[in-house]
Formats: structure tokens, sequence, C-alpha cells
């Protein structure tokens, strides 16, 4: 759900990071990184495994007609308990913290009961978090990214702005199942009574910011440009989106932010029962997809790839051209810049799969009929570019062998698979140190540099170039700014 960091300041200053990614919807993961920013500390708590009376599998309720997939609101909260108190029972000294941000699943929403503001603002210290907060909810199960249950409310939406380019030029994307407007467009179709008790909807990302400053925290820009409402060229909500998904849905909302933005301090709750030293910061916290993209250091030219429960390749973009397929952000740590992603929902989830059908259940044996397969399935890139590789199939060397051949590139990775959480703590050095005044590259230039794990095979390039061309056309246009749009 969310990720701690500290500010560049002598040894013994530090921060820490908690995140809530599409791999977290297994986990809560929490990263600390020192002054030289190394990762010197992280933990997690396994939802299934940790947290069985909420009865998920993969952290989500998938509901009897296959589409729509839920989580627990109260398992999130809970889990951010237990990870606080793992942290404080091996020692953690709390009170070095300058400043914490965090990523969460793009595109899950959280809807706050009317009066959740004053149990927020009112939080004892003698309490765990679910315990106080466990009546705060209007909708108990919340769809997350999985939800594929609003097709109906995609249509309405396009039809309103004037169809699917026209929606994608104004939004960044064209009308997606998962992306928030829609599942908040159901959710007052389907409940309107449900709707009007709700008085803040959050994302993923600001509902856990919001549980770190004891207030509702605002929706950042970059994730915010998952939801098919907020205008990425002029960063406000779009009136027609709003209106064709809801009645009042603006001032539920709140006004979005940029994601550099120190959007207050800590509440007294975590003062009082870690330790938290009363100054430390919260940075608005942003989407996974926007954290990894911090979190490996991206820049123009580069493509990074996150092999997680969804893989996504996203890269960084001077000027946004939105099409049917495919998505354009926000940039999260240059408000004048944009990301373009591409998001496939059967990543990790069915390499596991295939690894349980075809290996035995082993990664050894999914490795050896990897290397045994010949190559082949289309496309090479231009020259001068390398491949930034993330989430939990980045161990895998032989999948990094893969990636080097497709693309005709190097493939590098950072020390730790958790990118959007390192890129959480960079994102609160870069808050605290100025955010928007400061350039990203400026704060993390200390930071560990990517490590080689992976080159081209001898003839890669002949074998893929030689099939599916139109893998090729994709390629050249993800790269390209002149040439034309992500198709």
């Amino acid at each position: 759900m969310n990720q701690l960091i500290c500010e560049h300041l002598p040894l013994e200053d530090l921060g820490f990071g908690c995140l809530g990614n599409k791999d977290s919807l297994r986990h809560v993961k929490v990263v600390a990184v020192d002054a030289e920013l190394n990762v010197f500390y992280e933990e997690s708590v396994h939802f299934d495994r940790d947290l069985p009376e909420f009865g998920t599998q993969g952290g989500v309720h998938v509901h009897k007609d296959g589409l729509t997939v839920t989580s627990p609101v109260l398992m999130w909260v809970q889990a951010l308990d237990i990870i606080l108190e793992k942290m404080k029972a091996s020692g953690f000294d709390f009170s070095q913290v300058l400043a914490l941000s965090g990523a969460g699943q793009q595109h899950g929403s959280i809807y706050w009961k009317t009066g959740a503001q004053q149990a927020l603002t009112s939080l004892s210290p003698d309490l765990p978090l679910h315990q106080q907060l466990q009546d705060c909810f209007s909708i108990s199960d919340c769809p997350v990214w999985m939800d594929s249950s609003t097709t109906a409310q995609c249509r309405q939406l396009e039809a309103a702005v004037g169809g699917a380019q026209a929606l994608s030029c104004l939004t960044g994307s064209r009308a997606y199942e998962r992306f928030t407007g829609n599942q908040i467009a159901k959710i007052y179709q389907q409940n309107p009574e449900v709707y009007s008790h709700t008085e803040r909807i959050s994302l993923v990302s600001s509902f856990a910011a919001s549980l770190f400053l004891g207030s509702y925290s605002p929706i950042d820009y970059s994730d915010g440009s998952g939801m098919n409402l907020l205008q990425i060229q002029d960063k406000v909500w779009s009136q027609a989106c709003l209106g064709a998904c809801a009645p009042h849905l603006e001032e539920k909302l709140g006004p979005p932010v940029p994601s550099c933005s120190v959007v207050g301090a800590i509440s007294s709750y975590y003062i009082q029962r870690y330790g938290f030293p009363p100054g430390c910061k919260v940075v608005a916290f942003t989407g996974d997809n926007p954290a990894s993209l911090a979190g490996m250091r991206l820049e123009e030219g580069d493509i990074a790839v996150s092999l997680g429960t969804s893989d996504t390749l996203f890269l960084w973009l001077q000027e946004p051209r939105p099409a049917l397929e495919g998505h354009i952000f926000c940039n999260p740590v240059d408000s004048q810049h944009y990301m373009a992603l591409l998001c496939f929902k059967n990543g990790s989830l069915m390499r596991e799969k295939i690894r349980d059908k075809s290996a035995s259940r082993s990664w050894s044996k999914f490795s050896k009929a990897l290397q045994s397969t010949e190559m082949g399935n289309g496309g090479n890139l231009v020259s001068k570019t390398k491949i930034l590789a993330t989430g939990g199939a980045s161990h895998n060397r032989d999948i990094l062998q893969v990636l080097a051949d497709v693309f005709g590139a190097p493939v590098y990775v950072i020390d730790t698979a958790n990118s959007a959480c390192v890129g959480s703590a960079y994102r609160a050095f870069h808050g605290l140190a100025g955010g928007r005044d400061v350039p990203f590259s400026e704060v993390v230039k200390l930071a560990p540099n990517p490590r080689l794990a992976a080159t081209p095979s001898l003839g890669a390039s002949q074998v893929y170039e030689a099939l599916l061309p139109q893998y090729a056309k994709l390629e050249q246009r993800i790269l390209s700014q002149t040439r034309g749009p992500l198709e």
C-alpha cells in the first residue's frame, strides 16, 4: 500500500517506505533507505498466509461472475498494523525517519463512509488501526485492478466525450474496465445509496497516505492518470468525465496534486505509538508503475519491464500522444513530462500456471525449458537502448535472457525487485528536497547503479527480425516520439 524513505542528510538520519503494488495484491512491503540511498531494511506481510481470516486467494476475492474482483479494505489496514509492529519488534528506529512516501496498485478504489474523517483525525495510539477504522468504509470489499466487470460503463463514458479516441486524448487512455472512473460509475448505478453515503473516494495510493496523515490525502497527478478522469495536459479533473460517471464526484475526490508534493506531516498516532519524529513529512503516494519508473531512475531512451502479477512495459515521454492502445500517465518525477505504459494482465500468474503444469512446480525445470526453446517471437529494437527489469520474475536469469534476445538490448536489474518501494523512497527524498524545484536526477545521483543481468545471444537479432514484423512496428513506435503514438 505504501512506502517510507529518508532524506540525504548525515548517515544516522534515514527513512523508510511501504508498498502495495500489483504484486502487493499478495503483500504489503516496506523498505528502509539510508542517507546514501542504500536499502538496509526490508519486510513484508503476505495477505493469504498472514491474514487467512479474510479468505483471499492471491490477496483478492474473485466473484461468481468471474469478472468482479475485490479486496477487503480492512485486510490492507491490518497488514499495515502487522508490518509496523514487526518493525518495532525488530528494533527499527522510527525516530530517524525524516520523510515517507509510498505506492499502491493502480486503479483500485476505497470508499470512506460519511464521518470517517473524524475517526482518522482522532486515532488512539493505544489501539491498532484496524480496530479503530472498521466502521469507516461504505464498501468493505473494494474493486481492484483485476476487475473487468464495467464494460457497459466504459462504453457510456466513451460515448459521453465523443468516442474512445477523444477520451484517450483527454485522459491518456480509452476507457478500460479496471480504470477507477468506470468502477465508480458502476457503484453509483448499482448502489446509489452506498455512493451517497460516501464522503471521500481514494485510490489505493492516496488511501495509504491518508492512514499515515490521519486525514484525507489528495490523489497525485500520476496515479490519477489511471482513472479515465484526469485531463493529463491540464492536470485537472475533466468535468465531462466526472459528469458521465457520477454526481458530486469532484468533491468526493478532492483536488489532485503534483506527485512530488509534501501533503503534510505524519499523524500523531505514529509519533506516540511507534516513535516517529513530529517533523516526519508525508510525500504524496503514487501508483506502483509510476513509482517503479522512479525506482529504476528511468531516462529517455530506456525501456522498463516490470514482471509482476501483471507485466508492464513503460518509458519516459516528453510529449503525450495518446492512442487507442496503451496508456499515457503524468510523469511521477517531472510534472512537465509523461510516461507511456503497456499493461498485460497475465504476467506472473500465467508464468506460475505454466510452471505448475509443465515444469512440476519447479522454477529450475521452468528455466531449463526456456533454455531449450528455440528463439523466435518477433521484433528487434534500435541500438543504444537498454532494458531495465523489475518485479518478482526479474530474479529469473533465463526470463531476463529472453527479454534481451527479444529486444536486442542489454537487460539491467537493481539489487531489489521492489523497485516501486525503492522508487517511493527516492520520491520522498525528492519531495523533501523541494520537489518541482529540484531535478529528480540530482536527488538520486548517489543511488546504486543498475546491474547488467543479460545481453542478447549471438544471432538473436536475425531470428527476431525475421519473425512477426508487426512487433517490430510496435516497438519502433514505442521508442520514437516523432513517428506516432503507441498502437
